[in-house]
C-alpha cells in the first residue's frame, strides 16, 4: 500500500505492509517541532518497553508534600526517575518543607541518585482561606459573594478572598475559576463564576456548575485581568532570603512571571543571597506573560508553561498553539521547557487517561525538557506509579524522537559563522550520532558546555558534573567532587567506570568526549576494552 496525503500543515507518508503487518510513518509539521519517523512496526508496540538506569532523557520534577515526603517513597521517586524535588509555598511552611527536605537529602544518600531543589514561590495568587476545613458545596445558578472581608467565614455564599482590589479591576461578565488545592479541570472540584455586579470592594458571582471544595486553601483565577500584586511578594522574599539560602536551592521556579522585570528583580534578590548559581524558571501562566514571552525567555534560565492557568486565560483550543511555539522557541536558543498538568486523573487513578498518556508523549516530540508533577505527587494517591508512568512515556517518544532533523534545525537556526563553542558542542553531537556513541562525557566548571551540547537533543545521555543541570534534558552529573569538572584522564576514567557501573557502558562501546584544554575546546572519541 502506498498512499500520500498533502495538506498544509504537514505531510502524512505511509509505505509497505508486509510480513509482521510493518507500517513505516514519515510525519513531518512543516515549520513545526513534532517529527516521527523510522519504521514503526506493531511487534514493537506490542513489545514490553525496556527498563534501565535513566528511565527517561526526559526530566521529572516532582512535587513534594503530604502523600510524597517520607524517606521511603521519596526513595522510591528517585530509582522511578524523579530528578528534581519542587516545594511548593503556596500552603506549606518553611518548617514542613524543611523537614521534607531533610528527609530527600537521606533518600538521595540511600538511593544513590542525584536530585535538585526547586523551591516555587507564590507570588500574585489570589487564595480563599477555608479556616473550618469543613467542606462546602456551590450550586449552579446559585449567587456567591467574594469579599476581602476576613472576618466572614466561608460558605457557599460568601468567599473571603486573600485581596482587596479585585471589585476594582473586574466588570460584568468576566470569568472567575476556583480550584481546590492546585487546578485539576475537575468540574467536581472547581467551580466557574461568572460576575454579575460589584459592591464597594465586593463582586458578586453566578455560580455556573455544582461543585464540592474541601480543603484549607482554594486558588482563585481571573480570566485575562491584572492582579495588582507583586510577582515577588514579601513573603517570597523571606522564604529565599532564609529557607533558600540554607538549602543553598538549584532552582527557583518564579511563579506568574508576567514581564522581563519580574526575573531581573528576583536575579538582583539572589544575588544579594549569595546564590549566585540559583537558576530561575519563569512559570508563564497568564496571557500577560505569554504577551511578553519572548522577552521573558532572555532573562531566565528556564521555562515553565503552567498549563493549569494558562488553560483558564487561553481558549482551549489556543493552548497547544503557545505551547509547541514557546518550547520551539526555548528548543532554539537552548533553555530548558518544562510542561505542567499531564496526568492529572492519577491523583486518584493509577493509570493515565490515554488522552493524558498521548498528551506527554506529544510534549517529548515538541522538544520539552521536563515534566513537572504537581498534584499527582504532593496530594495524589500513587505519587510513585505517576514518577514511573510518566518516565515510560518519556522515553517511549524519545526512541521515535528524530533527533537529525531537530539538530539541523538548530544549525539553520544558529547560522554561520558559528561560535566556537557552538561549533564544537554541535561537532561532539554530531560525532555521537554518527559513531552511536552509548555517552557523550562533558568536562566542564560551570555547566554552560553540557548546557550547549544539550541543545542539540543528542539521542544519548550526557554526563557531567553540576547539580543544576538536572533541569536539562539529557545531562546527568556525576556523583563525585566539582574538583573533577575540569580533570584529564581520572577524571575521564571515573566518567566511564561510572557509565558502566550503571549499565549505560558497556565493552567495546564508544564514548564522546567533551573537554577544554588551555583555552581550546576539543572533542575525541575513546572505545571502551572488549
Amino acid at each position: 500500500m502506498d498512499c500520500i496525503n498533502n495538506t498544509s500543515n504537514f505531510q502524512v507518508e505511509m509505505k509497505g505492509g508486509g510480513e509482521g503487518w510493518g507500517v513505516e510513518w514519515v510525519l513531518a509539521m512543516q515549520g513545526g517541532q513534532m517529527v516521527v519517523e523510522g519504521p514503526i512496526r506493531l511487534s514493537s508496540v506490542l513489545t514490553p518497553s525496556k527498563l534501565s538506569f535513566l528511565p527517561s532523557l526526559t526530566k521529572i520534577v516532582g512535587t513534594l508534600g503530604p502523600k510524597s515526603r517520607s524517606v521511603e517513597v521519596i526513595d522510591a521517586c528517585l530509582k522511578a526517575g524523579m530528578s528534581v524535588a519542587r516545594f511548593d509555598f503556596s500552603g506549606l511552611d518553611s518548617d514542613y518543607h524543611q523537614e521534607t527536605i531533610d528527609n530527600l537529602r537521606i533518600a538521595v544518600k540511600s538511593a544513590r541518585k542525584l536530585c535538585a531543589v526547586m523551591l516555587d514561590t507564590v507570588g500574585p495568587e489570589l487564595q480563599v482561606y477555608n479556616k473550618t476545613s469543613n467542606p462546602i458545596e456551590l450550586k449552579a445558578d446559585d449567587i456567591v459573594t467574594i469579599t476581602p472581608d476576613a472576618t466572614k467565614e466561608l460558605s457557599a455564599e460568601v468567599l473571603p478572598i486573600s485581596y482587596s482590589g479585585l471589585a476594582e479591576t473586574v466588570k460584568k461578565g468576566d470569568t472567575i475559576f476556583l480550584g481546590q488545592y492546585l487546578f485539576t479541570g475537575s468540574e467536581t472540584t472547581s467551580v466557574w463564576l461568572e460576575v454579575l455586579e460589584t459592591k464597594d470592594q465586593d463582586v458578586i458571582c453566578l455560580v455556573k456548575n455544582t461543585a464540592r471544595l474541601a480543603g484549607l486553601i482554594f486558588t482563585m483565577h481571573v480570566s485575562q485581568v491584572h492582579i495588582n500584586l507583586p510577582t515577588l511578594n514579601e513573603n517570597d522574599k523571606q522564604v529565599i532570603s532564609n529557607w533558600g539560602r540554607r538549602n543553598n536551592v538549584d532552582f527557583i521556579s518564579l511563579s506568574y512571571t508576567r514581564h522581563a522585570e519580574d526575573v531581573r528583580e528576583l536575579r538582583a534578590l539572589l544575588r544579594t543571597q549569595n546564590l549566585h548559581e540559583t537558576q530561575i524558571f519563569a512559570k508563564i501562566e497568564t496571557v500577560e506573560g505569554l504577551k511578553h514571552f519572548d522577552e521573558i525567555l532572555q532573562e531566565a534560565d528556564g521555562i515553565i508553561l503552567s498549563r493549569g492557568n494558562l488553560g483558564i486565560d487561553l481558549p482551549p483550543e489556543k493552548v497547544f498553539l503557545f505551547q509547541k511555539s514557546a518550547v520551539h522557541k526555548c528548543n532554539m536558543v537552548g533553555k530548558s521547557a518544562i510542561i505542567t498538568r499531564v496526568v492529572d486523573s492519577m491523583t486518584e487513578n493509577l493509570r493515565p487517561t490515554r488522552a493524558e498518556a498521548t498528551d506527554v508523549a506529544n510534549a517529548v516530540l515538541d522538544g520539552t525538557d521536563g515534566i513537572l508533577l504537581g498534584a499527582e505527587t504532593i496530594r495524589g494517591l500513587y505519587p510513585i506509579e505517576a514518577v514511573t508512568t510518566v518516565g515510560r512515556i518519556c522515553a517511549e517518544a524519545e526512541r521515535v524522537y528524530n533527533h537529525s532533523l531537530h539538530f539541523k534545525r538548530i544549525v539553520k537556526h544558529v547560522g554561520e559563522p558559528m561560535s566556537h563553542a557552538e561549533s564544537v558542542a554541535s561537532s561532539a553531537v554530531r560525532a555521537a550520532i554518527k559513531v552511536k556513541a552509548a555517552v557523550i562525557v562533558v568536562f566542564t566548571s560551570s555547566g554552560g558546555a553540557a548546557r550547549l551540547i544539550a541543545k542539540y537533543k543528542p539521542p544519548v545521555p550526557v554526563l557531567a558534573i553540576s547539580r543544576q543541570l538536572l533541569g536539562v534534558r539529557g545531562v546527568y552529573p556525576l556523583l563525585t567532587s566539582p574538583d573533577m569538572a575540569t580533570s584529564g584522564e581520572l577524571g575521564l576514567k571515573l566518567a566511564l567506570d561510572h557509565g558502566k557501573s550503571v549499565g549505560l557502558l558497556k565493552p567495546n562501546d564508544q564514548a564522546v568526549v567533551f573537554q577544554k584544554i588551555g583555552d581550546s575546546s576539543v572533542v575525541k572519541i575513546v572505545q571502551l576494552d572488549g
